[in-house]
């Protein structure tokens, strides 16, 4: 058999599960829970329109917050902490480890250092002229 490497431009869902799941198997050749489940905290206006909110997928025991906006008109207001207690809260119910994030130096890493975030690590220079902060908070029981 002759195997080559193409380069995909735009690759389509199809093609990145075509990745992920021989990934996923051999992960899961090694440690239960494999499997990630995503789950969402909405920002609803009056409207029911969806402005903002917390998107995050508990992975190997760790909730990983990939998303967090709070609309300009609630900011300073607590409404993103309260989506961060939510998802601590939700972590701790599934008996998490911790949960775990990252931020751009021009977003938010000092409000998550308000919310119990230490630094583990960070890129320079991603982009050009700031850092990308990783961040994580273990919890306690």
């Amino acid at each position: 058999m002759t195997l080559r490497i193409e380069l995909t431009q735009n690759p389509t869902e199809e093609q990145r599960q075509a990745i992920l799941q021989p990934l996923r198997a051999y992960n899961a050749s090694k440690v239960p829970g494999a499997v990630p489940e995503h789950v969402a905290l909405l920002i609803r206006d009056d409207n029911d329109e969806i402005l903002g909110g917390l998107y995050a997928r508990l992975f190997y025991q760790w909730l990983f917050i990939d998303l967090l906006s709070v609309p300009e008109q609630a900011r300073g207001q607590g409404m993103g902490t309260k989506l961060m207690q939510m998802a601590e809260d939700l972590a701790r119910e599934r008996q998490c480890v911790g949960l775990w994030l990252d931020t751009f130096e021009f977003q938010a890493p000092a409000f998550y250092s308000k919310c119990g975030y230490s630094e583990i690590g960070h890129i320079a220079d991603y982009p050009p002229g700031y850092k990308h902060f990783f961040l994580q908070k273990r919890l306690s029981y």
